[in-house]
């Protein structure tokens, strides 16, 4: 085991344990509240840019199955683990969690009270942090820390998760053809699509309007991602000019960006929404959902133009997390439709939508 120290901006310091991958790692603390899951949030591109913490105080009882990974590799920073289960009990488990991190170079600290810092965490709000494994790490870990608050931004995120997939390769031989913008798409995403009989072509987020039109799709899914929105001012021009040309549909940091394109504005959460257990109530059918959340930023339910109507709100703080265009079909919701956190209560939004797409 090798000596591990993660530091907050504020100068809050939990010590530890380390495992095999040493070194510093930087990004914004989080806190994750699923009991389970622990495979999918660590290779969520959402998580690009944050080090982890997993509120749950035992991680890795079942193990890791490869199946159920939604990208490639890992894509935290870090990871912090109150007590970390080295000898899992699962059918499908392939190998322990933390010969997995180790290969996949995720620094990560455990035995740290991760209850204290969750509190920490949620009256503070999110915060930059440090997160060093080894002597060497732990010797700069305030040097380099300090430089990293003086530049941090999330700039660059999605471009560092939104590479899972050969762009311009369609996927499935459904009947509608959906063009998926990738901004870090997770790949049950893409599973739920073609499952609904879709066909599914990634192109990047980048991807002017020309570009995406000459695919000729019968319909565009704008996918989560990592950061701020407000980042990816391509994006939501080229959204802006999409919108009345063909149905769209956007999930998450998807929900956001075509949140900017039809004119509202979105905002920092003091310490984001993370995990399994959301209750959402969808205004229109008067029913409440259980949903997955990944997201640091909201859309401003307030500032909705009068040509979007409020589909959904989060029972917890009360903040926006759907709408849909009054006239045009244009919707999105801001938890996964594609997670099973209810475990199905939202798995049908995809199917209602894809139901109203004209082929």
């Amino acid at each position: 085991m090798n000596r591990a120290t993660l530091l907050l901006a504020d100068g809050t310091r939990f010590d530890g344990e380390g495992l095999g991958a040493t070194g510093v790692a930087l990004g914004e603390a989080v806190f994750y509240t699923g009991m389970t899951g622990y495979e999918e949030a660590l290779t969520d591109p959402s998580y690009a840019g944050q080090i982890l913490t997993f509120t749950y105080p035992l991680i890795g009882n079942y193990g890791v199955s490869g199946t159920v990974a939604q990208h490639p590799h890992a894509c935290v920073a870090g990871a912090v683990v109150k007590t970390l289960s080295r000898h899992p009990s699962h059918y499908a488990s392939v190998q322990d969690l933390g010969s997995w991190l180790d290969e996949q170079g995720v620094r990560t600290i455990l035995g740290v009270d991760t209850r204290a810092l969750t509190i920490a965490l949620r009256e503070h709000g999110t915060i930059a942090a440090g997160l060093a494994v080894g002597e060497a790490a732990i010797a700069q870990l305030d040097a380099t820390l300090a430089r990293y608050v003086g530049e941090a931004t999330t700039q660059g995120l999605v471009a560092s998760v939104a590479d899972a997939y050969p762009w311009g390769e369609t996927i499935g031989t459904g009947r509608v053809h959906v063009v998926l913008l990738d901004c870090g798409v997770k790949k049950n995403i893409i599973r739920d699509l073609t499952a609904l009989d879709a066909r599914v072509t990634v192109l990047p987020y980048g991807s002017t309007s020309e570009t995406i039109l000459a695919h000729d799709p019968d319909a565009i899914v704008v996918s989560p991602g990592p950061g701020d929105p407000r980042d990816l001012a391509g994006t939501v021009e080229t959204l802006r000019e999409l919108i009345g040309r063909k149905p769209v549909f956007g999930v998450c940091l998807g929900h956001q960006l075509l949140a900017l394109a039809c004119g509202a504005q979105t905002y920092k959460l003091p310490y984001g929404h993370r995990g399994g257990n959301q209750p959402v109530k969808d205004i229109l059918r008067d029913e409440v959902l259980v949903t997955a959340h990944n997201h640091g930023y909201a859309v401003d339910g307030d500032t909705l133009p009068a040509d979007l109507e409020a589909t959904m709100i989060n029972l917890n703080d009360g903040t926006n997390e759907g709408f849909r265009h009054r006239s045009l079909p244009v919707e999105a919701v801001q938890f996964h439709p594609e997670a099973s956190p209810g475990p199905f209560d939202a798995r049908n939004l995809f199917a209602r939508w894809l139901e109203r797409v004209d082929v």
